[in-house]
């Protein structure tokens, strides 16, 4: 499929009007959703007033409900054909409430046909910097992670008692010149160091419109209950990454520390990300979805 042809383009006619449901519909939901009208209609869960315009002017029908809130959810039972979810997880526990509470609604009447939901690439854990499919079995350290594994299982579970597709996306850094922070930009101008050649980690990233364009494929060509890393070919430690930055940019490349002395001088946000290396193996999502990547390394996306 060419790159710039809609996911929707080969399908019947009758197809082409379906109602997809973006539960989370932020950065990456709005991207999609524009990528997806007009062939289907749209519609947002959303419990912020304030977001109801954007998401008209973009040619979506807001939905008013809280994933916190079980009960405000019953209205999306039956509503949709398929469904993108890529709402985080609640702050805090070690299990994804917010999904859990999206399922049973999904139980009710007509379930879709196939779901897509946003997971990270965090649930694999610390890999050494080894190379990882989709075939290795996770290992989240954190509480972060753990509720996205929590929230894949239950994905998973539900698919296959309600005979829907549900496809996991495994998501890295996201970014893009478009986006809120979505750039190294502010970082290399604030002067934060990056760690040295011999303690650094291995990274993954993906361009937002790349993503969103993952999303809309896997919605109908995502095989059931079946598992996609959503990254680029960069394949690049943190610390070099920071270097591509600071050359397309013009700006001095960040000073590289030991980790030793590391806690001293950074974020704990950002030391968290520092104790995990891996680098992820994208020909599933190349071969299944079918995804032709328009940003392929981080050189010409941060462009």
């Amino acid at each position: 499929m060419p790159s710039n042809q809609s996911p929707l383009g080969s399908l019947p006619s009758r197809f082409r009007r379906e109602r997809v449901l973006i539960v989370g519909c932020g950065d990456i939901g709005m991207r999609v959703a524009d990528q997806l009208s007009p062939r289907v209609r749209l519609m947002a869960l959303t419990s912020n007033a304030a977001r109801v315009p954007q998401l008209r002017a973009h040619g979506v029908t807001p939905l008013n409900g809280n994933l916190d809130a079980p009960r405000t959810l019953r209205r999306l039972a039956g509503l949709a054909t398929r469904v993108v979810h890529l709402a985080p997880p609640p702050a805090n526990g070690w299990a994804d409430t917010r999904t859990q509470s999206l399922a049973q609604a999904l139980r009710m009447r007509a379930r879709p046909r196939s779901v897509v939901y946003g997971s990270t690439t965090g649930v694999y854990g610390d890999c050494g910097g080894e190379w990882v499919a989709e075939t290795r079995a996770v290992r989240a350290h954190s509480p972060r992670a753990q509720r996205r594994v929590d929230a894949e299982a239950r994905m998973r579970f539900w698919g296959r008692g309600s005979g829907a597709r549900v496809s996991i996306l495994r998501i890295p850094g996201i970014y893009a010149t478009n986006r809120a922070g979505g750039t190294p930009r502010e970082r290399l101008l604030k002067g934060i160091p990056v760690l040295r050649d011999e303690d650094d980690v291995y990274t993954n990233h993906i361009q937002a419109d790349d993503l969103a364009r993952a999303c809309c494929l896997a919605l109908w060509r995502g095989a059931a209950q079946r598992i996609y890393n959503v990254n680029d070919d960069s394949g690049l430690k943190m610390g070099d990454y920071f270097d591509v930055a600071a050359d397309l940019y013009g700006l001095p490349r960040p000073q590289r520390i030991a980790r030793e002395g590391a806690a001293e001088q950074l974020p704990l946000v950002l030391l968290s990300f520092m104790n995990e290396s891996r680098r992820m193996r994208n020909q599933r999502m190349k071969d299944e979805l079918g995804l032709r990547l328009r940003y392929p390394t981080v050189h010409s996306g941060l462009r």
